[in-house]
């Protein structure tokens, strides 16, 4: 067993115009000063890393990591959710999503995923030059549009799909292999891997790739009615990133898990701060000790009611709550027997 590390904060809901969330330092200074151990950075905004140099350079990402060090702060993986988003884009959605990317390639889909390509490339090898093992994305959708089975889906629909989303994602696998990191899904709604399912689906598609690994986030599977405690029974083995994010689903005789088009403060199932909503965090803690997670523990802030900042605070407090110092010992080795062969037979009566 190992114990989990942290608490980390992903930065992608903090970063803004005014300090300290404006530079590197000013957010280093301000985690650390709330107990934050590690930082999960965004890879957009060049204030805090530019993403292609640091693939192309080790000197600079060397220089990254010993500022994030001089706060005591270890970065614990880089993301590309925003870009991932973009590997994968149906059609229906190319408006919503333009502005992930950059302008030169905003209205062009085909030059649009080749920079989103190149992005999780760049990843791939930038990772490598930080000394990292595991990396956050998404992986994108063709097919959610398609999520329920009305009108009838043609025969062959989401088999195609998912044979795509393969094809598109198995050279950056690869290059991830190649770098010696693991790629970290993200299962959420709005992506084609968005369960337990879905994600056996891809994995089937890419060949169990032993880089497809999960970032484990159990607020989307409260919102989804999914058994979040028993998915890491199931999928222990590939989770390899965790985001500590709560939720609640309270359903009414009006709304259920679709939300009839409410806000975020109004539907049934909404996110919450850690702490504030329905998540068994006791038992996941427990259980990614029980099978190794090596990983760390990540506060994602996104909460409807409670200020970001206050949520960052309590969050850290929290996930230091949670963690588990696992034993080096067994409770009972008091009464433990030395190994004896002879006593043995002569208790089996052999």
């Amino acid at each position: 067993m190992t114990t989990i590390q942290g608490p980390a904060v992903f930065l992608a809901q903090f970063i803004d115009e005014k300090p300290p969330f404006n530079s590197l330092e000013g957010i280093c200074k301000w985690a650390a000063d709330l107990g934050f151990k590690g930082i999960q950075m965004p890879t957009l905004d060049t204030r805090f890393i530019d993403l292609q140099k640091a693939a192309q350079s080790k000197t600079y990402a060397d220089e990254l990591t010993g500022i994030v060090d001089s706060f005591g702060l270890k970065i614990t993986e880089l993301s590309t959710h925003l870009q991932g988003q973009l590997v994968a884009v149906h059609p229906t959605y190319n408006d919503f999503f333009d502005a992930f990317a950059p302008k030169e390639v905003q209205g062009n889909p085909k030059a649009r995923q080749e920079w989103a390509v190149q992005q999780l490339k760049y990843a791939a090898k930038a990772s490598h030059n930080l000394g990292l093992n595991a990396h956050a994305t998404f992986s994108g959708s063709l097919l959610w549009q398609y999520f329920h089975p009305w009108p009838q889906r043609p025969p062959g629909l989401i088999e195609d799909g998912f044979a795509e989303l393969a094809k598109r994602w198995l050279p950056i696998l690869n290059e991830f292999d190649d770098s010696g990191v693991d790629l970290c899904y993200e299962i959420h709604p709005g992506e084609d891997l968005f369960d337990g399912e879905t994600y056996e689906m891809f994995l089937k598609a890419v060949n169990n790739h032993s880089r497809a690994c999960i970032l484990y986030d159990p607020s989307h599977f409260v919102l989804q009615q999914l058994d979040y405690i028993q998915y890491i029974d199931f999928y222990h083995e590939r989770i390899r990133a965790f985001h500590v994010k709560d939720a609640e689903f309270n359903p009414t005789g009006k709304q259920g898990t679709f939300g009839g088009y409410q806000s975020w403060l109004n539907r049934a199932g909404r996110y919450r701060s850690p702490g504030d909503g329905q998540v068994d965090f006791k038992t996941i803690f427990s259980k990614l000790a029980q099978y190794n997670y090596k990983g760390w523990a990540v506060m994602e802030w996104e909460c409807c009611l409670k200020n970001q900042e206050d949520g960052a605070r309590e969050g850290a407090e929290f996930i230091k709550k949670h963690i588990i110092k696992v034993t080096d010992k067994a409770f009972d080795d008091f009464a433990a027997i030395e190994v004896n062969q002879n006593f043995n037979k002569k208790n089996l009566g052999i």
